[in-house]
């Protein structure tokens, strides 16, 4: 029996609910446009927490800390690059005191965002030095309680390999998801079949992996197809997509999303394989507790294609219509018939 919280639950339950939006959600709590949210942990600990609770109570099973700029890198933009362990300790301790006080298993995972550097050989940061200051933030995380390390938004395989190497020295699972927002490729070239190769190649092997972030809940479901045309059976695929498209509406950026979109996105990524799923930019409570009840009350459909994606979720850009064009495997069916050696969530 595994003794983490996070490999339990995997080992449990069919899917696990991840949780939503931590900047954009910010915004409406009053956190300013070139604000670093990880300030919030020290400065503002009960808006966080708020936001984490909001979660539970929409029925998350998975809580990111709000550390995705906690490198010192990231934070060296508001001249706090001296405060990395104060930073991430305190926010994988804030989401760890919600998770426990929950009255459920819910997992604190400690995000890890780029650190907004250009690595070597198109860059000037070398892998060691990135590799470094990823394992001064995992660290912090693990020593606030964090279950697992979460790589998001990664873009550079080059990164994406330095993060995980960094996060691996704190000894807790790592999972890993790649942005894919560039004509069906991440900014910095990497196709989604490139990110399963980068899963087979990482040691020790990430606990799962798959996209967050990106152009929208569509897009975001056809990298899903593409990504597991080639995975494994076994592989633990991962969906947290945007709450639609964004918009700027009154001089502000609102997301087009609705509850009902996102529930069917829940719905079309686990018909795909995802067994987690959440939400990025732009999902609030309101739109994850629509996911939730729709996780609740789906039973699996075959694969979709890209064009049941299309009408039910909205337009594709041309790269990702074109990546997820391989012809589905089985695995999902396989995942299915296998089902009920695992509690349904």
């Amino acid at each position: 029996m595994p003794n983490n919280r996070f490999e339990h639950l995997l080992l449990e339950r069919d899917w696990l609910l991840a949780d939503g939006a931590t900047g954009t959600n910010y915004f409406s709590m009053g956190l300013q446009s070139g604000d670093a949210p990880e300030l919030w942990n020290v400065d503002h600990p009960d808006r966080v927490s708020l936001l984490h609770q909001q979660f539970i109570d929409a029925g998350a099973d998975i809580l990111l800390t709000n550390s995705f700029g906690g490198s010192a890198y990231r934070l060296k933009l508001h001249q706090a690059q001296s405060r990395v362990t104060e930073l991430n300790v305190a926010a994988a301790r804030i989401a760890r005191a919600c998770a426990d006080a929950s009255g459920r298993e819910v997992v604190v995972a400690g995000s890890m965002g780029p650190t907004g550097e250009i690595l070597e050989p198109v860059g000037e940061l070398s892998a060691e030095a990135a590799q470094s200051a990823f394992t001064e933030q995992a660290q912090a995380l693990a020593d606030g309680g964090a279950d697992v390390i979460w790589l998001e938004t990664m873009s550079s395989k080059e990164e994406l390999q330095a993060a995980g190497a960094g996060a691996a020295e704190c000894r807790l699972p790592v999972v890993a998801t790649m942005t894919f927002d560039t004509n069906g490729s991440t900014m910095m070239g990497v196709p989604p079949p490139r990110l399963v190769e980068l899963y087979r190649e990482t040691v020790p092997r990430l606990a799962a992996y798959g996209a967050n972030c990106g152009v929208g809940a569509a897009d975001l479901v056809g990298t899903l197809l593409a990504i597991r045309s080639h995975a494994e059976e076994a592989d633990i695929l991962v969906a947290k997509a945007n709450c639609g498209i964004p918009q700027f509406v009154d001089g502000e950026i609102q997301y087009s999303g609705t509850p009902e979109l996102m529930a069917e996105y829940a719905r079309l990524g686990r018909d795909c394989g995802a067994r987690i799923i959440g939400g990025c930019c732009g999902t609030t409570p309101v739109h994850l507790a629509a996911m939730h009840r729709a996780l609740l009350e789906h039973n699996l459909r075959s694969v979709p294609d890209i064009e049941a994606v299309v009408e039910a979720l909205g337009p594709v850009t041309a790269g990702t219509r074109s990546a997820s064009s391989d012809s589905p495997d089985t695995h999902v069916e396989k995942r299915r018939s296998r089902g009920g050696r695992r509690r349904r969530a």
